[in-house]
């Protein structure tokens, strides 16, 4: 049975971790036979917005403590992330994984990424362990990977940034998966192209099942 390591970026699309994303990895997860433990960064996020007006919140708020509503409590923080107890690697998309795991969000190439999520997603890469990205999560590949293919949709100043950071950008619908088979890396578009759940379902369960696919 294969163990799956998932990275939460908090919880909220315009915040944090996509919900819908995340609950159909873990669902897809389950489907496949495999098990997954949650992780997040125990750091502060880059602010709260305010899902039903979009405003910005003057209240700040843990990514760890926010991804526990996701996991239902079942979220470890990221430095306790063992890659030697797992054997593949997803993080869902979400404007937190632009704002908190990394600052594409707001500093598109000039960007960075968290130490501790860099450790951990590296360490995966290190080890040849296969890793699924979507949404706006594939923005952290160039940062982890060289050489990559990834997709994000089709969002041309996107792609563009990311091709700018080294990484090549294919275009990609939203039911379908990019799978770079020499980095053993897949990426869907999700949120980035989904309409509706069930837009967003088809590529995340074909990311799924791809990365446990891998050998």
């Amino acid at each position: 049975m294969k163990n799956v390591a998932v990275i939460l970026a908090g919880c909220g699309v315009y915040d944090g971790s996509e919900i819908n994303e995340a609950i159909l990895t873990l669902l897809h997860i389950a489907k496949n036979g495999a098990t997954y433990q949650c992780f997040a960064p125990d750091i502060e996020q880059l602010h709260t917005i305010n899902h039903l007006t979009g405003e910005v919140m003057t209240d700040k708020r843990n990514v760890l403590t926010e991804a526990a509503r996701i996991a239902r409590g079942e979220v470890k923080s990221l430095i306790e992330l063992d890659i030697t107890q797992f054997d593949a690697l997803i993080v869902p998309g979400g404007f937190g994984a632009a704002k908190n795991l990394c600052d594409f969000a707001v500093k598109g190439i000039q960007a960075s990424i968290n130490n501790d999520v860099l450790n951990a997603c590296k360490a995966f890469a290190q080890a040849k362990k296969p890793a699924g990205y979507m949404c706006i999560a594939p923005a952290l590949i160039p940062f982890i990977y060289n050489n990559a293919q990834l997709t994000i949709g089709n969002d041309p100043d996107t792609a563009h940034a990311l091709n700018s950071l080294g990484a090549t950008h294919i275009n990609c619908e939203v039911d379908d998966v990019v799978i770079d088979q020499s980095n053993k890396l897949v990426t869907t578009p999700a949120y980035m192209l989904a309409q509706t759940i069930l837009d967003a379902d088809a590529g995340i369960e074909k990311l799924v099942s791809s990365v446990l696919a891998i050998k």
